[in-house]
């Protein structure tokens, strides 16, 4: 079973081609998670959000990295950090095309 979390927050930049470049290090940082398959990276200039969409495959791991990643927010000055995780129904994600 594989697990989605959810987690994103106000922010209002930089974006784009900044926004790789200032995120580099800490993506590869968390490329190292234990128990993360991936996490997609969101981000939206016209509402002034950023975030991500992680997929563990267990949850032990997800909620620990959401303790983690929340106390690094915060510490960042992040404030209002929305989070949720679901159990991803995998097989219905397959025949939408999900590759897990």
């Amino acid at each position: 079973m594989k697990y989605l979390l959810q987690i994103d927050f106000p922010y209002s930049g930089p974006f784009g081609d900044q926004f790789f470049e200032s995120m580099k290090e800490l993506a590869e940082d968390i490329a190292n998670e234990s128990g993360l398959v991936y996490k997609l990276w969101t981000e939206n200039e016209a509402t002034q959000e950023a975030g991500g969409i992680y997929v563990f495959d267990n949850l032990e791991d997800a909620n620990r990295y959401l303790e983690k990643h929340t106390q690094r927010l915060t510490s960042f000055g992040f404030t209002d950090i929305r989070s949720k995780v679901f159990i991803i129904n995998e097989a219905l994600s397959a025949i939408t095309k999900a590759s897990l």
